[in-house]
């Protein structure tokens, strides 16, 4: 019995859209979660890709948010805003930190960033 597994394809657009809604769709997508198939320790055969993300619509509030990262040396921490990290490495990248943040911290989180696809 030959098992045919079929790549699914998901493709979000971000226009005018909040970061957390398009972010939270991501996540569900990667994990496999709206599949009836579902299991926590399978891999979903997916693909996600989110388009338009330069038009996010990000609130001035939130603008101001703060992404963290530990070198793991003695004063090693450096802090960084949302704006500052979208002007530095462009806004695909804080999506990707953000969709980063809503997997599993496991084994399966580097293999499921790997079927997420973002262009500006």
């Amino acid at each position: 019995m030959v098992d045919e597994r079929t790549t699914k394809e998901y493709i979000i657009d971000a226009k005018g859209r909040r970061l957390g809604k398009v972010a939270t769709e991501a996540a569900t997508y990667l994990m496999g979660k709206n599949q009836p198939d579902f299991a926590k320790h399978v891999l979903a055969d997916v693909h996600v890709k989110i388009e338009n993300v330069s038009l996010l619509d990000i609130p001035e509030k939130r603008k101001g948010e703060i992404y963290q990262s530990y070198s793991g040396y003695p004063g090693g921490r450096s802090t960084e805003t949302l704006e500052h990290l979208g002007e530095r490495l462009g806004y695909d990248e804080v999506v990707r930190r953000t969709v980063k943040g809503m997997l599993p911290k496991n084994k399966m989180q580097s293999l499921m960033m790997k079927n997420l696809q973002v262009s500006e």
